[in-house]
């Protein structure tokens, strides 16, 4: 067995093999990495621009409100397969916030309550909106950034919030 850590969120992953996305947050195989050779972000300290700690809190915000809508969903999911999938993605949510904390040295996320649709299929629309929504924003904090570790952590998220787009087409 070994000792896998995602330089994005920082966790560690104990296994034969390393994954193919971050059970945590959801990042990407690349960003992944044998322990003694893991950096994550979120130990590093490093200067932050005016206008990245803007787009932190901006992602903070959004992450925050995406995981308690995603926790309404899994709340009202006809079938256990989509209430875990939910719940899942609530959980990822509240990582990226978690990193943001982190990244920002504040304090843990407080996680309100959104409200959702009692209709499926109008949640995975839903869904597919936020994410379309968040993943364009990363796509331009990207660009924003001076810093190439905030760089990184927005060109990771982007990726992930895509492949939640890809998952939720699966549904539809």
């Amino acid at each position: 067995m070994k000792t896998y850590i995602c330089n994005i969120c920082g966790d560690g992953y104990l296994g034969e093999e390393k994954p193919k996305n971050c059970p945590f947050c959801g990042a990407r195989e690349a960003f992944i990495k044998i322990g003694s050779e893991a950096n994550p972000i979120v130990a590093q300290k490093f200067d932050i621009s005016e206008l990245s700690l803007k787009n932190l809190k901006d992602t903070y915000d959004l992450e925050v409100k995406a995981s308690a809508i995603y926790a309404c969903m899994a709340g009202k999911a006809k079938t256990y397969e989509v209430k875990a999938m939910f719940k899942r993605l609530a959980k990822v949510e509240l990582e990226h916030a978690v990193i943001t904390t982190k990244i920002m040295s504040i304090n843990a996320p407080i996680v309100g309550v959104e409200q959702c649709s009692d209709e499926e299929i109008e949640n995975f629309k839903k869904t597919i909106e936020l994410e379309e929504h968040a993943s364009s924003l990363y796509v331009k904090f990207v660009k924003d950034a001076k810093e190439e570790n905030i760089k990184t952590f927005f060109t990771a998220l982007n990726q992930v919030e895509r492949d939640h787009i890809q998952l939720i087409n699966n549904y539809i």
